[in-house]
Order: C-alpha cells, then sequence, then structure tokens
C-alpha cells in the first residue's frame, strides 16, 4: 500500500482533534482521537493526544495510564522515537498554556512529563520557573527534581542556555537565601565557561541587591566567590566583594581581597577605588590606626595625582566612584579646609566628566528647568523631593521621620526616591513609603533622574551625600532646579548641589570660604525630633561584674570613630577616676579591638579589668534601654556621635564631647547647645579630660545634667519636631523665591 496513503488519515484525524482541543471542547477531542485509534490502532500519537485531552479534564491516572499502555506494546527498538514524540507534544501544549497564562495547566503538564522523562532538564528547569511564578517553590523542590545532579552529570549534557539563565534569575531573586539556590549556581557555572558576560550579568546585580537592599553581604559575597571559581582576576566583582566583607564584618577577607584588587588594576582611578577599599575594611576593623594613617596618605597622594591630570575621560563607573574617594578623612584628621577642598576638588572632576558622558540629560534638564521658570505660577504648591537609601532602619531613617511627620501637606507635595531599595524588606521603609504623596523605588541612576525630573521636582533634598555613590551621580544630574544636601553626611562638594541645611554651631562662621555650596543655616538646629522608642534594658551591672557605687563610662561608636589620640584621653579620664568602670560597643572587629583597647591601656597605666565589651543588641530601642546603665557618655573626635549623641541626650545622660573644626567633628556641640547643656563641651584635649574627670567625681553635677536634660524635654528646640519642620518649610519657601526672582 502506497505510504502517504496511511499517513493522510492520521493528519486527518489530528488535525480534527487539536482543534478541538485548542477550542477547550475536550469531550469531543477525547471522541476523535478514540476513534481515531478504534481506526488507526497502531498510530502512537493518537494515544498521546487522548492522554493529554484527559490530563486536561483532571484526569492524570487515566491520562498516565494511556500512554504506558501504547508505550508497553511497542517494540524496544521503537520506544526512544515515540517517546520522543509524546514529549514534544506535551511540551508544545504547556507552551501553549503558558502563554494563555494558564500557569496551573501548564505546571501540570510539566509535571506529567516529569514523571514520564525524568532526567529532561529543560522540563524540570520550566517547572521551576512555573513554581516560581506561581510562588508556590519550595527548598526541595531542587532536591525532588534532581536538577542538580542531572546538571553535574558527566559528559556534560545539552542546555539551553537562555533558559538556564531565566530560570537562574528568577531563584537568585525568589529564594536567594536558600543553601540549594547557591548550589544550582554552583551547578550551573560550566555551562557559561563560554559566556562570562551573561553570568556576570545574573550574579553581580543579584549580588548586589541581597547586600544592600535585603541587607544580606554574607550570601552576596558567596555569589561573588562563586563567579570567581571561572574568572577570577574580575577586577569589578573583586571590588564589590570586598565591600560584601566588609558589610558581613569579615573584615581580614575584605582587606585581603581589596589588596588583591589594588595588584590587578592599572589606571588612577582604578587605583584611588582599590586603595579606599583597603581603607574601608582597616579603618572599619578599628584596630590598626598606624595601618589606617598610612593607607590614607597614600590614598591622598593618589588623588592628588589624579587631580593633576584631572582627565575628562572617564567611564561612569569610575567618575562615580571619585565623590567617595577621600570618604575617610574625616574620621582621621579635624582639617576643615584641607579635606574641604578635596572633597570640592573630586566633585568638580566627577562633574566634569558626567558632563561628558550624560550631557545630553544635564542638557536638557536645565533647558526644561529654565522653561519651566518662565512658566512659575505663584501660590502653586512646591513639590519637595526626598532622596536617599538610608530611609528605613538606618541614622538618617530615625531621625528623618519627624520633618515626614509634620509636614503641612496643604502648602508642601512630598515625594520620595529610594534607591537601591527595589526589594527593601523594611518596616521603617515601608513606613516611609507610606509617608509621601509618591514613592518611587530603583537602584539606576538614570531612571531615578529622569523620575525626579519628569515629576517636576521644585526641591531636592539629598539625604546621602556621598555615603552612596549612585545618589550622588542623580544628584550630579541637577534634576530639579533647587538642589540642598542634609543629615546624611558633611556636604558632598557638588557643584550641582546649591544649598548644605546647617545651623548656626555645627560649623564654624568661617565656613563658607571652604564650602562650594551655599550653607543656609536654620535659626536654632539643623536636627530635631521628638523622641525615641526605648525597650527593655538586657544588661545589668551584676552581669558586668561593675559594683554598685561604680562609676560607668560609655561609648558606643564605630570603629573608625575610635582614634587613638581621643581613646587615649578617655583612658585617662578612667585612670584619674576612682572605682571607674569603660564600657566599649560599637560595630568593628572584636578581637581588633580588644587589641586596640588593651595596647592603649598599657601605654596609659589603666588596668585592663575596668574595660567592659558590650555585644550588639536586637534593636535600636534595645540599645537606648541599655544606655540608662551608664554614668557619662564619652564622644568621639575628630568625628562625633550624631545619632548616639541625641539618644543619649535624650536618655538624659551626661556626656563630654571634644569640638572640632569639621561638620563631623561639632555634632554633638551643636546639640548639646539645643538641649541647652554647656557642661561637658570641650575645646581641647585638655578640658576633655577635666570634664571627663569632674564628670565622673561629682554625683551632683551628674545629677544636676540629668534634671536639665529632662527638663529640655518640655522646651529645647532639639526636641521639638513640628517646630523645626516649619523651620525647613519657611527654609525651602525663601530657597524658591530666591530661584524665582533671581
Amino acid at each position: 500500500m502506497n505510504k502517504s496513503a496511511l499517513v493522510a488519515p492520521q493528519v486527518k484525524w489530528q488535525e480534527k482533534g487539536y482543534e478541538l482541543l485548542v477550542q477547550g471542547n475536550y469531550i469531543q477531542a477525547a471522541s476523535t482521537f478514540e476513534q481515531a485509534i478504534a481506526i488507526e490502532p497502531d498510530v502512537k500519537s493518537h494515544y498521546w493526544y487522548l492522554g493529554l485531552i484527559l490530563l486536561l479534564q483532571g484526569q492524570e491516572i487515566e491520562a498516565q495510564t494511556t500512554w504506558l499502555m501504547a508505550m508497553m506494546e511497542d517494540e524496544a527498538e521503537e520506544v526512544g522515537d515515540e517517546n520522543a514524540e509524546l514529549r514534544i507534544i506535551l511540551d508544545r501544549e504547556a507552551e501553549r498554556q503558558e502563554k494563555l497564562e494558564e500557569y496551573s495547566v501548564s505546571w501540570k503538564i510539566r509535571q506529567s512529563i516529569k514523571e514520564l522523562f525524568p532526567k529532561d532538564v529543560h522540563n524540570l528547569l520550566h517547572l521551576l520557573q512555573l513554581s516560581i511564578e506561581a510562588k508556590t517553590y519550595k527548598s526541595d523542590n531542587l532536591q525532588e527534581y534532581g536538577l542538580i545532579s542531572i546538571l553535574q552529570s558527566e559528559p556534560q549534557i545539552e542546555v539551553n542556555l537562555e533558559l538556564l539563565e531565566l530560570v537562574l534569575r528568577s531563584i537568585l531573586e525568589y529564594a536567594y537565601f536558600e543553601p540549594s539556590t547557591q548550589d544550582l549556581l554552583k551547578a550551573s557555572l560550566p555551562y557559561f565557561v563560554n559566556n562570562l558576560p551573561t553570568l556576570l550579568s545574573i550574579v553581580l546585580p543579584t549580588a548586589v541587591d541581597i547586600s544592600y537592599s535585603h541587607g544580606q553581604p554574607k550570601i552576596a559575597a558567596n555569589l561573588a566567590k562563586l563567579y570567581l571559581q571561572l574568572d577570577p582576576h574580575n577586577t569589578e566583582v573583586l571590588g564589590h566583594l570586598t565591600a560584601f566583607y566588609q558589610n558581613a564584618r569579615e573584615f581580614s577577607l575584605g582587606i585581603e581581597t581589596a589588596k588583591l584588587l589594588y595588584s590587578l588594576v592599572d589606571s588612577l582611578p582604578e587605583k584611588i577605588f582599590a586603595n579606599r577599599q583597603i581603607l574601608r575594611g582597616v579603618i572599619s576593623a578599628g584596630g590598626n590606626w598606624e595601618e589606617s594613617c598610612s593607607v590614607n596618605r597614600q590614598q591622598q597622594d593618589l588623588i592628588a595625582e589624579l587631580i593633576k591630570e584631572n582627565p575628562h575621560n572617564l567611564e561612569q563607573i569610575k567618575a562615580i566612584r571619585l565623590s567617595s574617594a577621600n570618604y575617610f578623612a574625616s574620621y582621621i584628621e579635624d582639617n576643615l579646609e584641607k579635606n574641604r577642598k578635596i572633597q570640592n576638588q573630586l566633585l568638580k572632576l566627577s562633574k566634569d566628566n558626567n558632563l561628558v558622558y550624560g550631557r545630553d540629560i544635564v542638557e536638557k534638564y536645565s533647558q526644561g528647568h529654565h522653561q519651566r521658570k518662565q512658566k512659575y505660577i505663584k501660590h502653586k504648591k512646591l513639590k519637595i523631593g526626598y532622596l536617599s537609601y538610608c530611609l528605613k532602619t538606618h541614622s538618617v531613617g530615625w531621625l528623618a521621620r519627624w520633618l515626614f511627620r509634620h509636614h503641612d501637606r496643604d502648602t508642601f507635595q512630598i515625594n520620595g526616591y529610594f534607591m537601591n531599595a527595589d526589594n527593601v524588606s523594611d518596616f521603617m521603609h515601608q513606613w516611609y513609603s507610606e509617608q509621601v504623596d509618591k514613592a518611587y523605588k530603583s537602584t539606576n541612576v538614570w531612571s531615578m533622574a529622569e523620575q525626579i525630573y519628569q515629576d517636576e521636582i521644585d526641591i531636592l533634598i539629598d539625604l546621602d551625600s556621598v555615603t552612596l555613590d549612585t545618589t550622588c551621580e542623580v544628584v550630579q544630574c541637577k534634576p530639579a532646579p533647587i538642589q540642598a544636601t542634609w543629615l546624611g553626611w558633611d556636604a558632598s562638594g557638588s557643584p550641582s548641589v546649591d544649598y548644605f541645611i546647617a545651623d548656626p554651631y555645627v560649623l564654624p562662621e568661617s565656613a563658607q570660604e571652604h564650602y562650594r555650596e551655599k550653607i543656609w543655616r536654620l535659626p536654632q538646629t539643623y536636627i530635631a525630633v521628638d523622641g525615641f522608642e526605648v525597650g527593655v534594658p538586657t544588661v545589668t551591672r551584676e552581669e558586668l561584674d561593675i559594683p554598685s557605687d561604680g562609676v560607668v563610662y560609655f561609648c558606643g561608636q564605630r570603629g573608625f570613630k575610635r582614634h587613638p589620640d581621643i581613646t587615649k584621653l578617655q583612658l585617662r579620664i578612667i585612670k584619674e577616676v576612682p572605682n571607674s568602670y569603660f564600657l566599649i560597643k560599637g560595630i568593628s572587629d572584636e578581637e581588633s579591638v580588644k587589641t586596640f583597647f588593651h595596647k592603649l591601656a598599657e601605654e596609659e597605666g589603666v588596668d585592663i579589668s575596668k574595660l567592659r565589651f558590650l555585644p550588639g543588641v536586637p534593636s535600636e530601642s534595645i540599645h537606648r534601654a541599655n544606655l540608662g546603665i551608664a554614668d557619662i557618655v564619652l564622644d568621639t573626635y575628630p568625628y562625633n556621635g550624631a545619632t548616639t549623641t541625641l539618644e543619649t541626650l535624650w536618655m538624659c545622660i551626661p556626656m563630654v564631647t571634644r569640638v572640632g573644626e569639621q561638620f563631623a567633628a561639632r555634632n554633638s556641640y551643636t546639640m548639646m547647645m539645643n538641649a541647652g547643656i554647656t557642661e561637658g563641651i570641650a575645646w581641647t584635649d585638655e578640658e576633655y579630660v577635666e570634664w571627663g574627670v569632674r564628670l565622673g567625681k561629682d554625683e551632683a553635677l551628674r545629677q544636676q545634667i540629668a534634671w536639665k536634660l529632662k527638663q529640655s524635654r518640655k522646651t529645647s528646640p532639639l526636641w521639638n519636631g513640628k517646630q523645626f519642620t516649619r523651620e525647613m518649610e519657611k527654609a525651602y519657601t525663601q530657597m524658591w523665591h530666591r530661584y524665582i526672582e533671581e
């Protein structure tokens, strides 16, 4: 018989049956294929389609039985081809159902494929993707599917890289915290040996997001290390890995990686970044100030050389990173003129390069501002935008909330622009998102700047300064006609920033000559809060082996704020006050800090039995409660406390601060002045020691200060968030009028 004559009826039956299937007429479709089987019992595809229709009707067992019975009738040599045909039919229908967004139906079909063909890697990948999209994925799915062992099989199997890439991106976003996710990535590495750019595009953005949005730097470091197995000298990944390690407090690994990075790079901007990462690790660990100062001197030399070269052809990432290149100088030296000069020069260089690679955007914004100014409508509601990555459980987040709470919404529209906050799961961030008229979140510089511009923000308030380079880059684009820096750090020095918001105390009167920005001084204080939440203390004197009549001094700052010079002064105070003890707390390397303090204590003749090192606590409210154990708080210098100072004053604890020249050395001074307290303000090292000793020996004076601080809650501008908000709003209005009238 002619072969084509045999094929024709088969095609006819299948076309008719499949058309009914697509129409959703499963009963007629099943009947059609049953007739086809009766007439053409040897055509296996009729069975495959009949089983598929039964599956679509929810009759899984009947479907499996139909397929298996047909398979059992085949001769051994025919099984492979016939089964391949079944797999193609089921796969095609699963894809069709997925396009129809019938994900549960597609998942059911792919589950059947898995039962029949358990080693079909592409089906397993599709199953994973479907379960993630349906939010039904569980960590044991990978073990259940055996996908990792299949990918690890030898010889290496053929895998659709686009599909594998899609699944890796999805699972890293959805279940990054599961150890099995990292196992899947590790098993996938060999398939990207010849496609490293794709692997990099999967791993690095995900690791950055995991570290900064989710606060999981250890997991981020693990992902980066997996990538480096294939590309061990990738300097971009190494640069991020240094930060991941340091943020995870694995300081030794962070320093070691930063030094490797430095050895691999050639250009000045890259060396400046790598050396900055070395300095960040050493100074954060908090013990080796000799090395910190040495690395800082090298950083200053590198920066000076770059400023002299004055390049205008830097890639965006290199230009952005210059903004924070001198960040740690103010922790090492209180030199307002020197530090501001370098900072201004760095930001100008960064801006000059921004004007090259971002020229079209910057010019578009500039022209747009001019056109809108010509169309200014009097008495309109001012649009204020707040730009930051810190509006969450962060010092800035705790302090800025009263401004958001008390804003006059009849006069001002408030927008929040949250950098690196796409996936932040944080109750304080959620609170901020609900306080604004419009919230926009992004990790992308250009999209963030464009959104601010399109929203026609009148005044953009930058709360990050140079603490986040991408925020700084958004500001450099000048997406708003008026831009001001407030709260998060000292002024950035950017030519794109118009104002730096300060007060009468936090900068000396002569400071303006060192600032590119116009210093806008609020009448009393540059920050105010209505108070702080206080929890239940978790430490007692008895637990710390401190007698009830002991005099307890406390210093709770990060490692890079504990300059050895101020630490020596603190230890001299301890030495001179009988029955005194020193509580030390802060984020740093525990062993390095103990070695640091023990060495200095030995040099100053202080018994190390007077020292107590406190561990971290689960929340800020518990930290504040634990402050109650202290009689006196000793502030740091040349970089004061800020949030910690406010918390100390709110808890009515006397403190000693050393006032300097730079913004960072005057935070506690302005806060104490605004709380009505002058006792404990020292202008020299000698006064610092004198105040520390006097407060330790004079219990009556401590009680008097505590009483004054308690009374200040009723009258001080420091504790009046509503009054402070009115002063900020008045400043915004004046800034706007000045802009319009220019």
